[in-house]
């Protein structure tokens, strides 16, 4: 067994993980009790499982344990019920949800996206968020949230 201290959320948690392989993604759920990452396809395809590591919007089923270096934020750390992010605060004002599933890795990768690019266009947005999967048919809302929240900077 072995013992890895992340700093998650701006804490730093310490953990006793038995596999250096096991995946970011089991740690954060099941171990710091933080489900907002999403199990969605385990393949790293669908983009639910995101969280932010450095500034990066990193699939957290593909990340060992063992890799998980940096500061983590996930999107229970982005912003909070009363002062929300301005990248949830959009997706709430632009009902950019529907199921629901897939807005974990919507929020994050627009918010890792949004703190590089600054004025994007709505191309660009597409393009940033093309690598997350919503079956729902929720684009649209998405894409005018993240265009919302850059505005909102």
């Amino acid at each position: 067994m072995a013992r890895y201290a992340l700093d998650v959320n701006g804490q730093t948690r310490s953990i006793d993980v038995h596999d250096p392989q096991e995946p970011l993604l089991y740690v954060l759920r099941n171990d710091l009790r933080l489900t907002g990452a999403k199990y969605g396809c385990g393949l790293g395809q669908c983009g639910a499982c995101t969280v932010i590591i450095d500034g990066e919007a990193v699939r957290s089923c593909l990340t060992p344990i063992s890799a998980a270096k940096g500061k983590i934020t996930t999107i229970e750390g982005l912003g909070t019920p009363q002062k929300p992010h301005a990248v949830q605060a959009a997706f709430i004002e632009e009902q950019a949800a529907q199921c629901g599933y897939c807005t974990n890795g919507m929020v994050m990768t627009t918010a890792a996206f949004l703190d590089k690019t600054k004025a994007p266009s709505s191309g660009q947005v597409r393009d940033a968020l093309a690598a997350n999967v919503c079956r729902c048919g929720a684009h649209d809302r998405i894409v005018k949230a993240a265009l919302r929240a850059a505005s909102a900077k």
